[in-house]
């Protein structure tokens, strides 16, 4: 679990993370140059990753199809990317199902790097062929 200090106002838990973050969004992309709050929030959310892969998966399948661009491309390289990261087996499966589903999510998906688990062999070629599917259908 992230440790916390007594200086850090980042959220206790990834309920706080992601209520914090679903205050926010859609929001609007910060001028180019500016740190930008949605991003910022996701970026919390991240935090949370190992011990709650379904909770940030729950929020990723509510954000991950939104109209926003730049929004998907936050959800895509800060959340999914480091979902497959830490818990390929478990989450690849549904991110297929929606990238093959929703043109909007094959964008999501398409903004991520393999890390960690996808770089595991078997891994790593279910996720390039995934990624070649969405880039011929964007």
């Amino acid at each position: 679990m992230r440790e916390l200090d007594d200086e850090d106002d980042g959220p206790s838990d990834v309920k706080e993370a992601i209520a914090r973050a679903e205050a926010i969004l859609p929001g609007v992309k910060a001028p180019d140059g500016e740190s930008d709050p949605r991003w910022q929030a996701l970026i919390q959310i991240g935090h949370w990753i190992e011990d709650n892969p379904e909770e940030v998966w729950n929020f990723v399948v509510r954000w991950g199809s939104a109209d926003d661009e730049d929004l998907r491309t936050g959800i895509g390289c800060v959340l999914v990317e480091h979902l497959l990261d830490y818990h390929f087996d478990l989450i690849f499966p549904r991110v297929e199902e929606l990238a093959l589903t929703d043109r909007q999510f094959a964008h999501t998906f398409s903004t991520c790097w393999s890390l960690g688990q996808a770089e595991l062999p078997g891994n790593r070629e279910r996720f390039d062929a995934l990624s070649a599917k969405c880039r011929m259908s964007g």
